[in-house]
Parts: C-alpha cells; structure tokens; sequence
C-alpha cells in the first residue's frame, strides 16, 4: 500500500495472477493493511453499487465518533475515486486526491474516517464493491458537494456528472465548516 499524499488515504496495487482461465487476485490483506495504517480493519459491513456513465456517488463522510473507514475496489467497468481532506485541523485540509479503480488493472483505494470519498462511473454497468469499518447509522453520514468549485476537484473530462438529488443539495466544504459538521484532526488520530 502506498500514500497518495493525504494522511489516511492510500492505494493498493495487488500482484494479480494470469492464466489462460483468467486471474486471481488477493483483494484485501490484513496483515498488509495493517502494516500501512497501523491499526486493525475491523469489518462491520460491505457494499456493492453499480452506477452507469457519469454517475457520481458522494463525496461522504461519517461523523467522529463512531468514524467510518472504507476499503474499495472496482469489479466491472472503470470509475474514478475522489478522497478529501476534511478534517478541520490537518495539514492538508480541504486538499484532494483522485485514483482510477479498474477491473481491467485490478486495486483498491482505503480511506480513513475523516475523510470525503466520492465515485464517478468512467463506463456504463461499472460496479464499485466496498468494506466498510461501521455499519450504516444515517444519523452520522455527512456530505460535501462534489463539484464545489472551490474545492475544483477534476473529474473525468467529457463525462457529464449525474448527481442525485441528495448529494446535488449537500454542502460546500465552506457551508459544512461553519455549519459545524466537519470532524477535527485529533478526533481521528
């Protein structure tokens, strides 16, 4: 697992094995896991979404406490996560990275609570399978809009963004900060 630059956000590019019946790979490893971030991944839930072209999931985040952290891979088609600071506190706050998940080139992208993970669909039918640290509790799930400008995050170019209605209504980073929904950095030390 390697740092994408974002303290708690990281990227994981498995060895996978080919044959003429096709591949194998080892998708998550605890022991790797927990040799990257220094902790545990403790999973209480896993999800499966499939989005067509141009559809854009979050960006989310969960309150701390309880924190969520999320471990994702792409098993069809192709999309293209976005991770964002939004720890009130960090270093990198309000900064963002993105990383292309293909099924093609398998890898998986982990990211730590405190921070914004979003999805757009790069092909039609693409299928995004996640684990998640905490089970769902919609009373603690936050988001920031994903095209706020201020934050410029660049999605994929030529494809219009699909929202739904909820994340279209979610907060600019701005509005959440001074709405006080944003975790601190030393919450989720």
């Amino acid at each position: 697992m390697r740092s994408i630059g974002i303290d708690g956000a990281w990227v994981r590019e498995p060895k996978v094995f080919r044959d003429p019946r096709g591949s194998f790979h080892e998708w998550f490893q605890e022991q790797e896991n927990r040799a990257a971030t220094g902790r545990d991944f403790v999973l209480r839930q896993a999800n499966c979404v499939v989005s067509n072209r141009g559809a854009v999931r979050g960006l989310h985040y969960t309150s701390v406490p309880p924190g969520q952290r999320k471990y994702f891979t792409c098993v069809r088609g192709a999309m293209l996560g976005a991770v964002v600071d939004v720890r009130v506190g960090s270093p990198t706050f309000g900064d963002w990275r993105t990383v292309e998940l293909t099924a093609d080139e398998p890898g998986e992208f982990y990211v730590c609570e405190g921070l914004a993970a979003g999805f757009m669909a790069l092909h039609d039918d693409s299928v995004l399978v996640y684990l998640c640290s905490q089970t769902y509790q919609p009373q603690f799930e936050h988001g920031i809009h994903p095209l706020d400008p201020d934050l410029g995050i660049e999605w994929a170019a030529g494809i219009v963004p699909d929202l739904s209605d909820k994340d279209a209504k979610a907060p600019t980073l701005a509005e959440a900060r001074l709405r006080g929904l944003l975790p601190s950095y030393e919450d989720c030390a």
